[in-house]
């Protein structure tokens, strides 16, 4: 299987976004305060199973293309807040939305359409994650 080292890159720097995501959304969690602190807490936590299933796939897919899955998250930003929380969130998932879009075309030109369509629904659910962030942001600050 010939693939370039492009789409492997592009593929490590995914997860360690990924593995970004669910420590943030994990922390977060855990110190979000304020009078939204239950509904945001269990947002944020029911985030971080997409985000771990996203991982897995991409650490997998890495390997089965010949390279080898990094180990090392991007970092995290902890703000107090719990709007720039949400600002923070809304501004990765766009991000990763982006970024999946080009790893889906550098997979489709690669011939890689099973990588591809996984991909495409990666970026549903980061469009679905973004979402229900900015419904959090509209109403409730």
């Amino acid at each position: 299987m010939d693939v370039s080292e492009d789409l492997i890159g592009g593929l490590n720097e995914a997860l360690a976004y990924e593995y970004q995501a669910i420590i943030m959304y994990t922390t977060y969690a855990s110190t979000v305060s304020g009078i939204h602190r239950g509904e945001l807490k269990e947002f944020f936590l029911s985030e971080v199973e997409d985000e771990q299933n996203h991982a897995r796939y991409v650490a997998d897919k890495v390997d089965a293309l010949g390279g080898t899955p990094t180990t090392e998250p991007k970092p995290v930003q902890v703000p107090s807040e719990p709007r720039k929380m949400l600002e923070i969130v809304r501004e990765s998932e766009a991000e990763a939305i982006e970024r999946y879009s080009r790893l889906m075309d550098t997979a489709e030109k690669e011939g890689q359409r099973g990588l591809s369509g996984d991909l495409h629904e990666f970026i549903s659910d980061e469009t679905r994650h973004m979402e229900e962030t900015e419904k959090f942001l509209r109403g409730t600050w």
